[in-house]
Protein backbone atom coordinates (compact mmCIF):
# COMPACT_ATOMS: atom_id res chain seq x y z
CA UNK A 1 0.00 0.00 0.00
CA UNK A 2 2.06 3.04 -1.06
CA UNK A 3 1.76 6.50 0.89
CA UNK A 4 -0.69 8.39 -1.99
CA UNK A 5 -3.17 5.91 -1.21
CA UNK A 6 -2.80 6.75 2.77
CA UNK A 7 -3.44 10.22 1.80
CA UNK A 8 -7.17 9.45 0.25
CA UNK A 9 -8.08 7.30 3.53
CA UNK A 10 -10.16 9.82 5.30
CA UNK A 11 -9.22 10.17 9.03
CA UNK A 12 -12.84 8.66 10.25
CA UNK A 13 -11.96 5.24 9.22
CA UNK A 14 -8.36 5.76 10.37
CA UNK A 15 -10.32 6.43 13.83
CA UNK A 16 -13.00 4.23 13.87
CA UNK A 17 -12.01 1.31 11.05
CA UNK A 18 -14.98 -1.12 10.01
CA UNK A 19 -15.20 -3.37 13.27
CA UNK A 20 -16.05 -0.94 15.14
CA UNK A 21 -18.41 1.24 13.46
CA UNK A 22 -20.35 -2.97 12.96
CA UNK A 23 -19.93 -2.33 17.16
CA UNK A 24 -21.44 1.05 17.39
CA UNK A 25 -24.34 0.39 14.72
CA UNK A 26 -25.27 -2.58 16.97
CA UNK A 27 -25.01 -0.82 20.02
CA UNK A 28 -27.50 1.95 18.12
CA UNK A 29 -29.74 -1.25 17.54
CA UNK A 30 -29.92 -1.56 21.21
CA UNK A 31 -30.87 1.40 22.40
CA UNK A 32 -33.52 1.80 19.36
CA UNK A 33 -35.53 -0.86 20.64
CA UNK A 34 -35.25 0.14 24.66
CA UNK A 35 -36.65 4.02 23.13
CA UNK A 36 -39.00 1.99 21.18
CA UNK A 37 -40.49 -0.02 24.19
CA UNK A 38 -40.40 2.95 26.61
CA UNK A 39 -41.87 5.70 23.83
CA UNK A 40 -44.72 3.05 23.32
CA UNK A 41 -45.08 2.80 27.26
CA UNK A 42 -45.08 6.51 27.64
CA UNK A 43 -48.04 6.90 24.74
CA UNK A 44 -50.08 4.47 27.41
CA UNK A 45 -49.90 1.58 24.62
CA UNK A 46 -49.65 -1.82 26.79
CA UNK A 47 -45.86 -2.97 24.92
CA UNK A 48 -46.50 -6.58 26.20
CA UNK A 49 -49.65 -7.17 24.60
CA UNK A 50 -49.40 -5.46 21.53
CA UNK A 51 -45.91 -6.96 20.85
CA UNK A 52 -47.32 -10.34 22.07
CA UNK A 53 -43.73 -9.85 24.42
CA UNK A 54 -43.94 -13.25 26.74
CA UNK A 55 -43.09 -12.20 30.50
CA UNK A 56 -43.99 -14.39 33.63
CA UNK A 57 -47.03 -14.20 35.34
CA UNK A 58 -48.10 -11.03 33.19
CA UNK A 59 -52.03 -10.66 33.08
CA UNK A 60 -52.20 -8.46 29.51
CA UNK A 61 -55.01 -5.53 29.33
CA UNK A 62 -55.89 -3.75 25.92
CA UNK A 63 -53.35 -2.95 23.63
CA UNK A 64 -55.02 -0.12 22.67
CA UNK A 65 -54.65 2.67 25.25
CA UNK A 66 -58.26 3.33 26.81
CA UNK A 67 -57.34 5.28 29.74
CA UNK A 68 -54.12 7.53 31.32
CA UNK A 69 -54.60 6.09 34.46
CA UNK A 70 -52.57 2.63 33.79
CA UNK A 71 -52.01 0.64 36.75
CA UNK A 72 -48.92 0.49 38.44
CA UNK A 73 -48.38 -3.24 38.03
CA UNK A 74 -48.56 -2.51 34.59
CA UNK A 75 -46.10 0.64 34.53
CA UNK A 76 -43.33 -1.64 36.36
CA UNK A 77 -43.65 -4.51 34.30
CA UNK A 78 -43.35 -2.57 30.84
CA UNK A 79 -40.79 -0.18 32.87
CA UNK A 80 -38.73 -3.14 33.61
CA UNK A 81 -38.49 -4.35 30.27
CA UNK A 82 -36.96 -1.10 28.72
CA UNK A 83 -34.62 -0.12 32.06
CA UNK A 84 -33.22 -3.40 31.36
CA UNK A 85 -32.35 -2.70 28.05
CA UNK A 86 -30.86 0.00 28.73
CA UNK A 87 -28.99 -1.07 31.28
CA UNK A 88 -27.78 -3.56 28.56
CA UNK A 89 -26.91 -0.74 26.12
CA UNK A 90 -24.82 0.86 28.94
CA UNK A 91 -22.84 -1.93 29.89
CA UNK A 92 -21.95 -2.55 25.93
CA UNK A 93 -21.30 1.25 25.48
CA UNK A 94 -18.64 1.13 28.11
CA UNK A 95 -17.19 -1.95 27.57
CA UNK A 96 -16.80 -1.08 23.41
CA UNK A 97 -15.82 2.83 24.51
CA UNK A 98 -12.86 1.03 26.54
CA UNK A 99 -11.85 -1.29 23.88
CA UNK A 100 -11.83 1.62 21.33
CA UNK A 101 -10.13 3.78 23.92
CA UNK A 102 -7.32 1.27 24.21
CA UNK A 103 -6.85 0.68 20.38
CA UNK A 104 -6.79 4.80 19.63
CA UNK A 105 -3.67 4.94 22.52
CA UNK A 106 -2.23 1.78 21.61
CA UNK A 107 -1.80 3.12 17.49
CA UNK A 108 -1.34 6.69 18.38
CA UNK A 109 -3.92 7.71 15.10
CA UNK A 110 -0.63 6.36 12.92
CA UNK A 111 -1.72 4.45 10.17
CA UNK A 112 0.81 2.05 10.25
CA UNK A 113 0.49 0.97 12.89
CA UNK A 114 -3.43 0.01 12.62
CA UNK A 115 -3.02 -3.29 11.30
CA UNK A 116 -0.99 -4.44 13.86
CA UNK A 117 -3.43 -3.44 16.53
CA UNK A 118 -6.20 -5.34 14.77
CA UNK A 119 -6.17 -7.85 17.39
CA UNK A 120 -8.38 -5.54 19.75
CA UNK A 121 -11.31 -5.16 18.11
CA UNK A 122 -11.28 -9.04 17.18
CA UNK A 123 -10.90 -9.76 20.84
CA UNK A 124 -13.51 -7.24 21.58
CA UNK A 125 -16.19 -8.75 19.46
CA UNK A 126 -15.45 -12.31 20.51
CA UNK A 127 -15.52 -11.40 24.10
CA UNK A 128 -19.03 -10.15 23.32
CA UNK A 129 -20.07 -12.96 21.19
CA UNK A 130 -18.91 -15.10 24.61
CA UNK A 131 -20.72 -13.29 27.10
CA UNK A 132 -24.02 -13.88 24.55
CA UNK A 133 -23.48 -17.16 24.46
CA UNK A 134 -22.84 -17.81 28.36
CA UNK A 135 -24.84 -20.29 29.97
CA UNK A 136 -24.17 -18.85 33.47
CA UNK A 137 -26.51 -16.76 35.56
CA UNK A 138 -24.72 -13.55 35.14
CA UNK A 139 -24.53 -9.94 32.83
CA UNK A 140 -28.49 -10.06 31.88
CA UNK A 141 -29.23 -13.60 31.64
CA UNK A 142 -32.95 -13.11 31.19
CA UNK A 143 -32.29 -10.58 28.19
CA UNK A 144 -29.68 -12.73 26.59
CA UNK A 145 -32.06 -15.63 26.91
CA UNK A 146 -34.75 -13.85 25.47
CA UNK A 147 -32.90 -12.40 22.47
CA UNK A 148 -31.63 -16.24 21.62
CA UNK A 149 -35.05 -17.84 22.10
CA UNK A 150 -36.42 -15.23 19.71
CA UNK A 151 -33.22 -15.66 16.90
CA UNK A 152 -34.25 -19.48 17.42
CA UNK A 153 -37.91 -19.11 16.89
CA UNK A 154 -37.30 -16.68 13.66
CA UNK A 155 -34.57 -19.54 12.30
CA UNK A 156 -35.78 -22.61 12.89
CA UNK A 157 -39.01 -22.20 14.50
CA UNK A 158 -41.58 -25.24 12.05
CA UNK A 159 -43.87 -24.65 9.25
CA UNK A 160 -47.00 -25.05 11.27
CA UNK A 161 -45.68 -23.08 14.24
CA UNK A 162 -47.33 -19.16 14.83
CA UNK A 163 -45.13 -16.39 13.53
CA UNK A 164 -45.56 -13.62 16.49
CA UNK A 165 -45.63 -10.39 16.37
CA UNK A 166 -42.64 -9.44 18.48
CA UNK A 167 -40.69 -12.05 16.09
CA UNK A 168 -42.40 -10.13 13.06
CA UNK A 169 -40.95 -6.74 14.48
CA UNK A 170 -37.43 -8.22 15.37
CA UNK A 171 -36.78 -9.88 11.80
CA UNK A 172 -38.01 -6.79 10.26
CA UNK A 173 -35.05 -4.57 12.22
CA UNK A 174 -32.70 -7.29 11.17
CA UNK A 175 -33.59 -6.48 7.76
CA UNK A 176 -32.39 -2.84 8.17
CA UNK A 177 -29.05 -4.43 9.64
CA UNK A 178 -28.67 -6.26 6.34
CA UNK A 179 -25.08 -4.21 5.21
CA UNK A 180 -24.01 -4.66 8.83
CA UNK A 181 -24.32 -8.19 8.17
CA UNK A 182 -22.52 -7.82 5.35
CA UNK A 183 -20.06 -5.41 7.37
CA UNK A 184 -19.34 -8.32 9.71
CA UNK A 185 -18.32 -10.28 6.80
CA UNK A 186 -16.15 -7.28 5.81
CA UNK A 187 -14.58 -7.21 8.94
CA UNK A 188 -13.71 -10.79 9.58
CA UNK A 189 -11.75 -11.08 6.13
CA UNK A 190 -9.73 -7.70 7.31
CA UNK A 191 -8.92 -9.00 10.31
CA UNK A 192 -7.03 -11.98 8.58
CA UNK A 193 -3.34 -12.23 8.25
CA UNK A 194 -2.09 -10.46 5.26
CA UNK A 195 -5.08 -8.46 5.33
CA UNK A 196 -5.80 -4.73 6.19
CA UNK A 197 -8.30 -3.35 7.94
CA UNK A 198 -8.16 0.10 5.37
CA UNK A 199 -9.10 -1.62 2.39
CA UNK A 200 -11.75 -4.60 2.41
CA UNK A 201 -10.29 -8.05 1.23
CA UNK A 202 -10.73 -9.03 -2.45
CA UNK A 203 -12.70 -11.99 -2.99
CA UNK A 204 -12.98 -14.08 -6.21
CA UNK A 205 -14.08 -16.40 -7.53
CA UNK A 206 -16.89 -18.42 -5.84
CA UNK A 207 -16.34 -16.47 -2.57
CA UNK A 208 -17.45 -13.40 -4.24
CA UNK A 209 -21.06 -14.50 -3.69
CA UNK A 210 -20.43 -14.99 0.02
CA UNK A 211 -20.93 -11.31 0.70
CA UNK A 212 -24.26 -10.97 -1.32
CA UNK A 213 -25.35 -14.18 0.63
CA UNK A 214 -24.94 -12.65 3.90
CA UNK A 215 -26.57 -9.45 3.15
CA UNK A 216 -29.59 -11.55 2.04
CA UNK A 217 -30.11 -13.31 4.90
CA UNK A 218 -32.03 -11.65 7.04
CA UNK A 219 -34.21 -11.01 3.51
CA UNK A 220 -34.61 -14.86 3.60
CA UNK A 221 -35.52 -14.91 7.49
CA UNK A 222 -38.59 -12.52 7.00
CA UNK A 223 -39.37 -14.82 3.45
CA UNK A 224 -39.47 -17.63 5.73
CA UNK A 225 -42.13 -16.33 8.13
CA UNK A 226 -44.23 -14.70 5.30
CA UNK A 227 -44.56 -18.77 4.21
CA UNK A 228 -45.50 -20.12 7.16
CA UNK A 229 -48.04 -16.72 8.03
CA UNK A 230 -49.61 -17.89 4.64
CA UNK A 231 -49.51 -22.16 5.30
CA UNK A 232 -51.20 -21.74 8.63
CA UNK A 233 -54.48 -23.48 8.21
CA UNK A 234 -56.28 -19.96 10.28
CA UNK A 235 -55.06 -18.45 7.00
CA UNK A 236 -57.98 -17.35 4.69
CA UNK A 237 -55.53 -13.95 2.99
CA UNK A 238 -52.85 -14.08 0.62
CA UNK A 239 -51.28 -10.98 1.79
CA UNK A 240 -48.77 -12.79 3.62
CA UNK A 241 -47.42 -14.41 0.15
CA UNK A 242 -47.72 -10.25 -1.35
CA UNK A 243 -45.65 -9.30 1.39
CA UNK A 244 -43.15 -12.34 1.00
CA UNK A 245 -42.70 -11.23 -2.99
CA UNK A 246 -41.50 -7.65 -1.28
CA UNK A 247 -38.94 -9.73 0.52
CA UNK A 248 -38.28 -11.82 -2.76
CA UNK A 249 -37.54 -8.35 -4.54
CA UNK A 250 -34.54 -7.91 -2.50
CA UNK A 251 -32.62 -10.48 -3.85
CA UNK A 252 -32.33 -9.83 -7.34
CA UNK A 253 -30.85 -6.28 -6.51
CA UNK A 254 -28.37 -7.81 -3.83
CA UNK A 255 -26.92 -10.67 -6.44
CA UNK A 256 -27.10 -7.97 -9.63
CA UNK A 257 -25.37 -5.65 -7.53
CA UNK A 258 -22.35 -8.69 -7.04
CA UNK A 259 -22.34 -9.24 -10.74
CA UNK A 260 -21.63 -5.76 -11.11
CA UNK A 261 -17.66 -6.80 -11.11
CA UNK A 262 -18.74 -9.20 -14.15
CA UNK A 263 -19.93 -5.83 -15.92
CA UNK A 264 -16.55 -3.63 -15.46
CA UNK A 265 -14.64 -6.85 -16.35
CA UNK A 266 -16.46 -7.31 -19.32
CA UNK A 267 -15.79 -3.35 -20.49
CA UNK A 268 -12.43 -3.16 -19.79
CA UNK A 269 -12.22 -5.50 -22.22
CA UNK A 270 -13.97 -2.98 -25.23
CA UNK A 271 -12.88 0.33 -23.38
CA UNK A 272 -9.64 0.03 -21.23
CA UNK A 273 -8.99 0.44 -17.10
CA UNK A 274 -10.32 4.18 -17.43
CA UNK A 275 -13.88 2.62 -16.82
CA UNK A 276 -12.97 1.36 -13.69
CA UNK A 277 -13.78 4.27 -12.00
CA UNK A 278 -17.15 5.15 -14.14
CA UNK A 279 -19.89 4.55 -11.58
CA UNK A 280 -22.34 4.39 -14.72
CA UNK A 281 -22.02 1.76 -16.92
CA UNK A 282 -25.43 1.80 -18.96
CA UNK A 283 -24.69 0.68 -22.11
CA UNK A 284 -24.62 -2.91 -20.25
CA UNK A 285 -27.64 -5.11 -19.50
CA UNK A 286 -26.52 -6.56 -15.84
CA UNK A 287 -26.41 -3.24 -15.22
CA UNK A 288 -29.54 -1.95 -16.47
CA UNK A 289 -31.07 -5.06 -14.92
CA UNK A 290 -29.51 -4.16 -11.79
CA UNK A 291 -31.72 -0.86 -11.51
CA UNK A 292 -34.69 -2.06 -12.58
CA UNK A 293 -34.27 -4.44 -9.68
CA UNK A 294 -33.42 -1.73 -7.56
CA UNK A 295 -36.40 0.63 -8.35
CA UNK A 296 -38.68 -2.33 -8.27
CA UNK A 297 -37.51 -3.11 -4.49
CA UNK A 298 -37.37 0.49 -3.43
CA UNK A 299 -41.31 1.34 -4.58
CA UNK A 300 -42.88 -2.22 -3.45
CA UNK A 301 -41.24 -1.62 -0.28
CA UNK A 302 -42.42 1.90 0.07
CA UNK A 303 -45.53 1.10 -1.13
CA UNK A 304 -46.48 -1.99 1.23
CA UNK A 305 -44.82 -0.28 4.25
CA UNK A 306 -47.14 2.67 3.69
CA UNK A 307 -50.75 0.88 3.01
CA UNK A 308 -50.40 -2.54 4.64
CA UNK A 309 -47.43 -2.03 7.80
CA UNK A 310 -48.71 1.64 8.64
CA UNK A 311 -52.68 1.07 7.40
CA UNK A 312 -52.98 4.18 5.88
CA UNK A 313 -55.19 4.97 3.03
CA UNK A 314 -53.57 7.49 0.37
CA UNK A 315 -51.93 4.79 -1.69
CA UNK A 316 -54.53 2.40 -1.78
CA UNK A 317 -56.27 2.59 -5.02
CA UNK A 318 -59.86 1.14 -3.55
CA UNK A 319 -59.86 3.29 -1.01
CA UNK A 320 -63.42 4.77 -1.08
CA UNK A 321 -61.82 8.34 0.24
CA UNK A 322 -59.90 8.18 -2.88
CA UNK A 323 -62.70 7.77 -4.80
CA UNK A 324 -64.85 10.41 -2.73
CA UNK A 325 -61.87 13.04 -3.22
CA UNK A 326 -62.54 13.21 -6.96
CA UNK A 327 -65.91 14.32 -6.18
CA UNK A 328 -66.03 16.37 -2.83
CA UNK A 329 -62.95 18.83 -1.49
CA UNK A 330 -61.26 16.64 1.75
CA UNK A 331 -63.10 16.96 5.28
CA UNK A 332 -60.92 18.97 7.57
CA UNK A 333 -58.86 16.64 10.29
CA UNK A 334 -61.03 15.59 13.01
CA UNK A 335 -59.95 15.80 16.85
CA UNK A 336 -56.74 13.82 17.26
CA UNK A 337 -56.90 10.74 20.17
CA UNK A 338 -53.55 11.98 21.25
CA UNK A 339 -54.88 14.39 23.58
CA UNK A 340 -56.80 12.17 25.29
CA UNK A 341 -53.99 10.68 26.92
CA UNK A 342 -53.69 13.67 29.45
CA UNK A 343 -57.81 14.13 29.80
CA UNK A 344 -58.61 11.15 31.63
CA UNK A 345 -60.62 9.86 28.75
CA UNK A 346 -60.13 6.62 26.70
CA UNK A 347 -58.98 7.04 23.69
CA UNK A 348 -60.87 4.77 21.52
CA UNK A 349 -64.67 6.39 21.22
CA UNK A 350 -67.60 4.42 20.46
CA UNK A 351 -68.65 6.19 17.52
CA UNK A 352 -65.31 6.23 15.99
CA UNK A 353 -64.74 2.30 15.89
CA UNK A 354 -68.65 2.02 14.54
CA UNK A 355 -67.99 4.38 11.88
CA UNK A 356 -64.23 3.00 11.26
CA UNK A 357 -66.35 -0.50 10.87
CA UNK A 358 -69.17 0.65 8.92
CA UNK A 359 -66.76 2.67 6.15
CA UNK A 360 -64.69 -0.99 5.86
CA UNK A 361 -68.17 -2.32 5.14
CA UNK A 362 -69.08 0.68 2.45
CA UNK A 363 -65.36 -0.50 0.95
CA UNK A 364 -66.36 -3.83 0.77
CA UNK A 365 -69.47 -2.71 -1.33
CA UNK A 366 -67.59 -1.11 -3.72
CA UNK A 367 -65.38 -3.79 -4.98
CA UNK A 368 -68.23 -5.66 -5.79
CA UNK A 369 -70.87 -2.83 -7.53
CA UNK A 370 -70.27 -0.04 -9.59
CA UNK A 371 -69.16 2.75 -8.45
CA UNK A 372 -71.62 5.43 -6.68
CA UNK A 373 -70.31 8.52 -4.51
CA UNK A 374 -73.93 8.31 -2.62
CA UNK A 375 -72.79 4.94 -1.35
CA UNK A 376 -69.34 6.76 0.11
CA UNK A 377 -69.77 8.65 3.60
CA UNK A 378 -67.72 11.70 3.84
CA UNK A 379 -64.72 10.28 5.81
CA UNK A 380 -64.16 11.69 9.33
CA UNK A 381 -60.05 11.99 9.06
CA UNK A 382 -57.66 13.93 7.10
CA UNK A 383 -56.94 12.44 3.19
CA UNK A 384 -54.70 9.64 3.10
CA UNK A 385 -54.54 8.76 7.05
CA UNK A 386 -56.82 6.58 8.76
CA UNK A 387 -59.80 6.68 11.10
CA UNK A 388 -57.87 5.96 14.72
CA UNK A 389 -55.00 7.99 14.86
CA UNK A 390 -52.96 7.78 18.00
CA UNK A 391 -49.77 10.24 17.65
CA UNK A 392 -50.40 13.73 16.27
CA UNK A 393 -51.03 14.33 12.51
CA UNK A 394 -47.88 15.96 10.98
CA UNK A 395 -46.12 12.64 12.52
CA UNK A 396 -47.87 10.82 9.51
CA UNK A 397 -47.03 12.49 6.42
CA UNK A 398 -43.45 13.31 7.95
CA UNK A 399 -42.88 9.77 8.35
CA UNK A 400 -43.61 8.62 4.80
CA UNK A 401 -41.65 11.38 3.03
CA UNK A 402 -38.65 10.36 4.96
CA UNK A 403 -39.29 6.41 4.36
CA UNK A 404 -40.07 7.41 1.17
CA UNK A 405 -36.40 9.58 0.97
CA UNK A 406 -34.13 6.66 2.62
CA UNK A 407 -36.63 3.26 0.88
CA UNK A 408 -35.02 4.89 -2.34
CA UNK A 409 -31.91 5.20 -1.21
CA UNK A 410 -31.99 1.50 0.70
CA UNK A 411 -31.28 -0.16 -2.85
CA UNK A 412 -27.76 1.80 -2.82
CA UNK A 413 -26.94 0.17 1.08
CA UNK A 414 -27.83 -3.04 -0.48
CA UNK A 415 -25.75 -2.61 -3.55
CA UNK A 416 -22.07 -3.95 -2.49
CA UNK A 417 -20.25 -3.06 -5.44
CA UNK A 418 -20.67 0.70 -4.47
CA UNK A 419 -18.74 0.62 -1.53
CA UNK A 420 -16.33 -2.65 -1.83
CA UNK A 421 -13.48 -1.62 -3.62
CA UNK A 422 -12.49 0.68 -0.89
CA UNK A 423 -13.85 0.60 2.31
CA UNK A 424 -13.57 4.43 2.77
CA UNK A 425 -17.44 5.91 2.47
CA UNK A 426 -18.15 7.11 5.49
CA UNK A 427 -21.47 8.52 3.55
CA UNK A 428 -22.26 4.73 4.29
CA UNK A 429 -22.10 4.70 7.41
CA UNK A 430 -24.08 7.81 8.41
CA UNK A 431 -26.69 6.10 5.84
CA UNK A 432 -26.68 2.89 7.88
CA UNK A 433 -27.25 5.29 10.81
CA UNK A 434 -30.15 7.01 8.87
CA UNK A 435 -31.62 3.67 8.12
CA UNK A 436 -31.65 2.55 11.66
CA UNK A 437 -33.72 6.22 12.45
CA UNK A 438 -36.05 4.90 9.95
CA UNK A 439 -36.61 1.76 11.33
CA UNK A 440 -36.51 3.04 15.01
CA UNK A 441 -40.13 5.37 13.84
CA UNK A 442 -41.21 2.79 11.44
CA UNK A 443 -41.96 0.73 15.05
CA UNK A 444 -43.66 3.43 16.34
CA UNK A 445 -46.29 3.21 13.52
CA UNK A 446 -46.04 -0.65 12.79
CA UNK A 447 -47.30 -1.46 16.18
CA UNK A 448 -49.61 1.35 16.38
CA UNK A 449 -51.42 -0.29 13.32
CA UNK A 450 -51.18 -3.75 14.45
CA UNK A 451 -53.04 -2.80 18.04
CA UNK A 452 -55.77 -1.15 15.94
CA UNK A 453 -56.08 -4.04 14.04
CA UNK A 454 -55.95 -6.23 16.76
CA UNK A 455 -59.01 -4.32 18.60
CA UNK A 456 -61.12 -3.65 15.85
CA UNK A 457 -60.79 -7.74 15.22
CA UNK A 458 -61.56 -8.67 19.06
CA UNK A 459 -64.63 -6.24 18.87
CA UNK A 460 -65.83 -5.77 15.70
CA UNK A 461 -68.51 -4.31 16.24
CA UNK A 462 -67.65 -1.78 18.73
CA UNK A 463 -69.51 -3.30 21.80
CA UNK A 464 -69.74 -1.54 25.13
CA UNK A 465 -70.96 -3.09 28.06
CA UNK A 466 -70.19 -0.69 30.68
CA UNK A 467 -73.46 0.86 31.96
CA UNK A 468 -71.10 3.93 33.62
CA UNK A 469 -69.80 5.20 30.64
CA UNK A 470 -71.62 4.58 27.42
CA UNK A 471 -69.80 6.82 25.21
CA UNK A 472 -66.43 5.04 25.09
CA UNK A 473 -65.68 1.65 24.26
CA UNK A 474 -62.80 -0.24 26.76
CA UNK A 475 -61.60 -2.30 24.04
CA UNK A 476 -60.57 -6.13 24.56
CA UNK A 477 -57.05 -7.75 24.84
CA UNK A 478 -55.87 -9.82 21.80
CA UNK A 479 -58.11 -12.89 20.94
CA UNK A 480 -55.27 -15.64 20.78
CA UNK A 481 -53.61 -14.87 24.53
CA UNK A 482 -51.64 -13.25 25.73
CA UNK A 483 -49.38 -15.32 28.06
CA UNK A 484 -47.80 -17.23 25.27
CA UNK A 485 -45.14 -19.78 26.15
CA UNK A 486 -41.28 -20.09 24.03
Amino acid sequence: MNGTHFNSIELPIVSFPLPYRVLILAGLGILGWAMNLHGLDFLSIDVISAMELRTEGYLGRSPIPTHHRIGFAHRAETAALYNATYRVFAAYSVFCFLSWSFFEVSTGGDIFLLDSYGYIPAVTALSLLIVLICPFNVLFKSERDKFLQTIRRCLFSSMDAPVYFSDVVFADIGTSFAKVFGDVWLSLGMLLPGNSMLVPPTMHGWMRWVLPTVMSFPYAVRFRQCLIEYNLPSNESRRPLYNALKYATSFPVIYLSAAQRLVVIDLVKVKGDGVIDEPWHGEHHLFRLWLLAAAVNSIYSFWWDVTNDWGLEMFKLNSPELQQSIQRRPSPPRRLMLPHLHSGTPLISRESLDSEVSEDNTSSITLNDPPNPRQHRRPKYPWGLRQTLLYPLPVYPLLVFFNFILRMAWSIKLSSHLYSERDGSVAFFWLEIAEMARRWLWVFIRVEWEVIKKSREGNPKGRFEDENDLRYEMLPTTPDGLLVQS
